[in-house]
């Protein structure tokens, strides 16, 4: 390995990764929320620097599929589960981030990003592009990640004001999501010939020839997606019957009902003032 994947030690993706765990060390005290974080950023890292990140990034289609489970399943949950709520309730207060989250939380606008950008992110393109580039791949990882903490928004409900689904049609959101995050995989289980021209040595470092390793991607992303995703459906359905809460209500606290509150004062404060500024130009003096 030593010889066709030579050590890299992407200095900058580790220092931004200790950063990123730095800087929440600094806002968050809770201890969970931080062994969250922990958690997550420690199995970015493991995934995106050497030998996993180099394997995704020029060798191996069933590792860069893996990988990209990883981050979009386990990374982008963890990291937006360690982010208290109260801090997210700040954060989110903008009009402008307020109006992106609450479009963004929409279950079927997340899972068109998620199928639009996800699928993006694993065509011949971008994978041969990243193979070259490492700009390139640093914003795939990027996107990746952002896909992930997008898909999560409408199931675990981080910020105040956001579509609010029912356990049951959490559950739904979850079944149709394990679908659309493994759009490519057909494709790949099927073709008789290798698809990405730069990834390459699939033999000598993975043992697989490049249309197996393509044939093994579509099966790691069918049961990578399946198996955690289907697992967390029937668990909150199951939880939601053992608590008592019937599976078809949606919650409401009242921090969404403030959060409504606000964006009301916003509407107003605009009528107002556009109703201030009709007033102006149709005044005397025009």
């Amino acid at each position: 390995m030593g010889t066709l994947l030579p050590f890299h030690w992407h200095a900058v993706t580790a220092v931004a990764i200790v950063a990123a765990w730095v800087a929440h060390l600094v806002a968050v005290r809770d201890a969970h929320h931080r062994w969250r974080a922990a958690l997550g950023l420690a199995a970015l890292a493991v995934v995106v620097l050497w030998p996993v990140g180099d394997l995704a990034a020029s060798v191996s289609l069933s590792v860069a599929t893996a990988q990209r489970l990883v981050i979009m399943l386990l990374v982008a949950p963890l990291l937006v589960r360690s982010v208290p709520f109260d801090l997210a309730a700040r954060a989110t207060r903008p009009a402008a981030i307020d109006a992106l989250v609450r479009v963004a939380a929409k279950p079927g606008v997340a899972l068109a990003v998620v199928t639009i950008v996800g699928t993006a992110s694993l065509t011949s393109p971008i994978v041969d592009a990243g193979a070259e580039h490492a700009w390139v791949r640093a914003l795939t990882v990027l996107a990746d990640l952002a896909v992930g903490v997008v898909f999560w928004l409408p199931v675990l409900d981080p910020a105040p004001g956001t579509t609010r689904l029912s356990p049951m049609g959490r559950a739904g959101y979850l079944f149709g999501g394990s679908v659309l995050v493994t759009g490519l995989s057909f494709v790949w289980i099927f073709a008789h010939h290798p698809l990405y021209p730069a990834l390459h040595d699939q033999r000598a470092l993975v043992h697989l020839s490049a249309v197996a390793d393509q044939q093994v991607a579509g099966f790691v992303a069918k049961f990578g997606a399946y198996v955690p995703l289907w697992a967390m459906a029937f668990a909150i359905v199951a939880r939601a019957r053992e608590s008592g809460v019937p599976p078809e209500e949606s919650p409401l606290h009242w921090a969404d009902v403030e959060r409504e509150l606000e964006r009301v004062d916003r509407r107003r404060d605009r009528q107002r003032a556009s109703e201030r500024g009709v007033g102006t130009v149709g005044g005397p003096g025009t």
